[in-house]
């Protein structure tokens, strides 16, 4: 049996594989992708997320994307951003769900990205936060993130990586999340999905300019102006590519954006939603 999630959530059949889904409340759909950490999941990316957005008359579905938390694909499964965004349609798909908002976080970005791209017709609005999609060279950050080693010390590095205000990230969220990064063979996972050199990675994500300025969907774009895992400068080059969109940009603020500064993230996503 699953643990309980305060969030809710069930294993469903995607495309054959089962997968860790948050399934919560009533009226037009947003999909949750979330970023590319270890030890990361939907619940942990989304914790304050889901039940704002769900408060504010939304059903939210928020998976475990392919490899991580829960989600546990076929032994032998090769990763790329192909089987990433086949799995999030698939998950539509199952669901029954035609058509939704998509907000996506980091690595989730490019997904979103991809999705508004390549399924026009499944994307009503568009949210990207700290968007890998654009080219970069791949900063330090990054480059650490993808190549962590586990270890309570590690991890509780990679977290001060994340946030500009260090001291929310506490010896016992290094330990909670490094205990989620190993659980049930995830290191393994995670180890086997961006191997160096990691600049490929970046650069198999991105997403060709035509097909960005293609992008339709009216399009809001977060980011932390100190942050050190996707720079700033991708989510400058997004909103000039993007014809409908619009960028909020929050001082004193890493990677985190949707926990760092949670109240006013939520505020002003519910209302572009809306």
């Amino acid at each position: 049996m699953t643990e309980p999630s305060p969030l809710g959530g069930e294993i469903l059949d995607v495309a054959g594989v089962p997968t860790w889904v948050h399934d919560v409340g009533d009226g037009p759909v947003v999909l949750l992708l979330h970023g590319s950490g270890p030890g990361v999941s939907a619940a942990a990316n989304w914790r304050l997320t889901i039940p704002a957005l769900v408060a504010a008359g939304h059903r939210v579905i928020a998976p475990d994307q392919l490899g991580f938390g829960r989600t546990v694909p076929p032994e032998g499964h090769e990763y790329s951003v192909d089987s990433w965004l086949a799995h999030a349609v698939a998950l539509l798909d199952v669901l029954g769900v035609e058509r939704a908002s998509v907000v996506g976080n980091s690595f989730g970005g490019a997904m979103a990205l991809r999705l508004a791209s390549q399924h026009a017709d499944r994307v009503d609005r568009l949210v990207l936060m700290g968007s890998v999609g654009v080219p970069f060279p791949i900063t330090e950050g990054l480059d650490a993130v993808w190549g962590y080693e586990p270890s309570v010390d590690n991890m509780r590095a990679l977290l001060d990586l994340f946030a500009h205000d260090t001291s929310r990230m506490t010896d016992d969220l290094a330990r909670d999340r490094y205990e989620a990064s190993v659980k049930d063979g995830a290191d393994e996972r995670f180890a086997a999905m961006f191997p160096a050199p990691r600049q490929r990675w970046v650069d198999s994500m991105v997403l060709p300019m035509d097909e960005i300025r293609s992008i339709s969907a009216p399009t809001l774009l977060f980011h932390g102006r100190e942050d050190q895992v996707i720079p700033f400068t991708t989510s400058l080059n997004l909103f000039h590519l993007i014809e409908q969109s619009q960028l909020h940009v929050f001082g004193q603020c890493g990677h985190w954006t949707q926990i760092e500064y949670a109240d006013d993230f939520n505020a002003l996503l519910a209302r572009f939603l809306a």
